[in-house]
């Protein structure tokens, strides 16, 4: 079995997706998303609107990865060879053998394109394939309708609502938990995933 070793630099990619470590020198890739599309930030536990908010935005993720915290990506979409946005692993939990995978953004042009299933496929047999990892979980804001439709169509399990569990910018949230497990993978979602994502290349 392995474990996520926070200072090694994985790479993980396929025909459509790159993800590798995020970087400081990557403010330049990601900035115009900061600067140009303020609508991403809605559902955000950070905000990363504006050049400055984008900046402690990634040091806040290079600091949590130092910290062993989280391990964080940058998103490059192969087939029109652009940076697309980011996500990262979280809340990794050796003695459980599990993680979170969340704060996950793509800019406008990216949505919808199939390229967060090939980013989520890879990170799935990541942590299940590699790491061994026994559960991921998966948060958002329940009224963010769009990132739990993505969610549910990897074939996640709802498993409730925390309520009112968390500040974000405007307020207090509601968080909805979804999962998946490790036998659930083995047994249908990964070839389901597997499928869906060659079907949309």
């Amino acid at each position: 079995m392995s474990k996520l070793n926070f200072n090694s630099d994985y790479i993980l990619e396929n025909e459509v997706a790159q993800l590798r470590p995020l970087q400081a020198t990557d403010f330049e890739h990601l900035v115009p998303f900061a600067i140009q599309e303020p609508t991403l930030w809605q559902y955000s536990l950070m905000s990363a609107h504006g050049e400055e908010n984008m900046k402690k935005y990634i040091d806040r993720a290079l600091t949590d990865r130092a910290n062993e915290v989280s391990y964080p990506f940058i998103v490059f979409d192969k087939r029109n060879q652009k940076y697309a946005g980011s996500t990262r692993f979280y809340d990794y939990q050796k003695g459980h053998n599990t993680a979170q995978l969340g704060f996950t953004w793509y800019g406008k042009d990216f949505q919808g394109t199939g390229l967060n299933k090939n980013c989520k496929f890879l990170m799935l047999e990541f942590a299940f394939d590699y790491l061994q990892l026994h559960r991921v979980e998966f948060r958002a804001d329940n009224n963010n309708a769009r990132s739990i439709a993505a969610m549910k169509s990897l074939g996640c399990t709802v498993e409730g609502i925390l309520r009112s569990n968390c500040a974000s910018d405007t307020g207090r949230r509601d968080s909805i938990i979804l999962s998946i497990l490790k036998n659930e993978w083995e047994t249908n979602l990964k070839l389901n995933l597997k499928n869906k994502i060659a079907s949309i290349r």
